[in-house]
């Protein structure tokens, strides 16, 4: 995708500045979250469906329930995968000027489904481990029955654009010189402490994907402290 222009759909027309079309940039933006919005329509009405999702190579996937009325209709049909990311409230001088920083991706195809069990347990192992490492080794395997249970659906990420803010406030040249306090408050990240099961046994360690885990800016540990 590198090097080629963006699509119609996915040329950024307003503040066009802020696009980015290099497949670094999209995978950087992608592979920095958890949760998507994909978008569809079904007998003629839109729908957007929160879910989260991975990526491997040039594809994004997601999964859920076999009996899901948005992961069996989708399937073979054109879709719109969104994700964003929230950096900070861009407090200008003006409310006209005032932002947010932010990272988004928009990405257009068709959602494929994955037939194959093995490439459906590889695909669900590779998730797991894409957010805890060393998870998918400490759990119960999966059974046939879940397997069978869970639809899972991928999408090249061919056609595709992201946007990005990063950076001060923009005011109005005869602005700058107002009394007025103007900045950027970042957002961060922060992951709680874990809360145990009710029904946990006591003796049971706090294992160290646990106690390592990280999104955004602190890990569980460093929140903790």
């Amino acid at each position: 995708m590198s090097g080629t222009p963006p699509s119609a759909r996915t040329k950024v027309k307003r503040l066009h500045q802020r696009a980015q079309y290099d497949k670094e940039s999209l995978y950087r933006i992608l592979d920095a979250g958890l949760l998507c919005h994909v978008g569809y329509i079904i007998d003629g009405a839109p729908y957007v469906t929160p879910t989260l999702y991975w990526r491997e190579g040039d594809h994004v996937y997601w999964h859920g329930s076999s009996a899901s009325r948005m992961l069996r209709k989708t399937a073979g049909m054109e879709v719109c995968l969104t994700v964003s990311h929230l950096d900070g409230l861009v407090l200008a001088r003006s409310g006209f000027h005032s932002s947010v920083n932010y990272r988004s991706v928009m990405l257009f195809g068709t959602a494929e489904k994955v037939a194959d069990p093995k490439s459906k347990l590889a695909g669900l192992e590779e998730f797991m481990e894409g957010i805890l490492p060393g998870r998918w080794a400490e759990i119960r395997p999966v059974t046939d029955q879940e397997l069978k249970a869970t639809t899972m659906l991928s999408m090249k990420v061919d056609e595709a654009s992201a946007k990005v803010r990063d950076a001060p406030p923009a005011d109005d040249e005869e602005d700058y010189a107002l009394p007025v306090w103007a900045g950027v408050i970042p957002f961060v990240t922060v992951v709680g402490t874990p809360k145990p099961c009710p029904r946990l046994d006591p003796k049971t360690p706090l294992p160290a994907h646990v106690t390592g885990y990280r999104y955004g800016s602190k890990t569980v540990k460093e929140a903790a402290e």
